[in-house]
């Protein structure tokens, strides 16, 4: 029997913390054969993004009927699309494939450096949204989508509707960025579901958006519900989270192998073949 298999539609972060590296190393370590389509290419380390380069569209739709017309997948997670062209290309692309898809609209980089252009805004609204089974976005991509700026947990349920309206099947608003425990509502508009877990004190949180939506796309890979993947994908990356590590001058990664005995983290407990 072949491993489930799972795409990503994304850009390249050279330091590895986050974009397709950080999706393809989550894939393999719940147990997904993880494929890639790059969109972007990146010069970023632990302080910031230096140059993005975006590639043609006629390279990213090659990359995808590649891997999709041969290979086949099971899930799709987008993450760095860039430009309004590419936004729309992915979207029709991803709509006709008959399988999960799981959308985080990437709009700044952990040091807030723009990673999609604001004329793309709207063709994420009108094109990608609409496509998605799950979208993912943090409080500022809520506000650069909607317009809803959230600054309490009580407006998570305004947030949550103010995407819907956008068309994705569900939406998971993610509320790290308020005070208290991590605290994210994932809704259909009709269902929700509370995700409450501790905060960590760890500044290394490079590529936390990545992995959580490529771990929601692992375990839909999976055959998993929503609800399920979603609560299976916060508990692995409140686990990376726990486990970042520094690395370079600035904010270090997530350790994306914290539960595979392989990683590099605080809360590493080093087996016995880890020499």
């Amino acid at each position: 029997m072949s491993l489930p298999r799972a795409l990503t539609v994304a850009g390249s972060d050279s330091g590895g913390g986050a974009g397709i590296q950080a999706d393809l190393k989550t894939m393999l370590a719940l147990g997904v054969h993880g494929m890639s389509v790059v969109t972007a290419v990146t010069a970023q380390n632990s302080l910031g993004v230096q140059g993005a380069w975006e590639l043609p569209v006629e390279a990213v739709r090659a990359q995808y009927r590649s891997v999709v017309d041969d290979i086949g997948v099971q899930a799709v997670k987008t993450g760095m699309l860039a430009s309004a062209e590419l936004v729309e290309t992915v979207a029709e692309l991803i709509a006709g494939t008959d399988v999960p898809v799981v959308v985080d609209p990437v709009g700044v980089s952990k040091h807030g450096d723009p990673l999609l252009a604001s004329s793309a805004l709207d063709s994420v609204r009108t094109k990608l949204l609409p496509v998605a089974t799950v979208a993912t976005p943090n409080l500022d991509e809520v506000a650069q989508l909607t317009g809803v700026h959230v600054e309490s947990e009580e407006q998570l349920r305004e947030a949550a509707a103010a995407v819907l309206a956008h068309g994705p099947r569900w939406v998971l608003v993610k509320g790290g960025h308020l005070p208290g425990d991590a605290v994210d509502l994932l809704t259909d508009g009709s269902e929700e579901h509370w995700l409450r877990a501790p905060r960590h004190d760890n500044r290394h949180t490079h590529g936390t958006g990545c992995t959580l939506a490529s771990a929601i796309a692992s375990h839909l890979a999976k055959g998993r519900s929503v609800p399920e993947a979603v609560a299976a994908a916060k508990a692995y990356v409140t686990g990376a989270i726990a486990a970042g590590f520094a690395l370079g001058g600035g904010i270090g990664p997530v350790d994306h192998g914290w539960g595979l005995g392989a990683g590099r983290g605080g809360a590493w407990t080093p087996g016995p073949s880890s020499a």
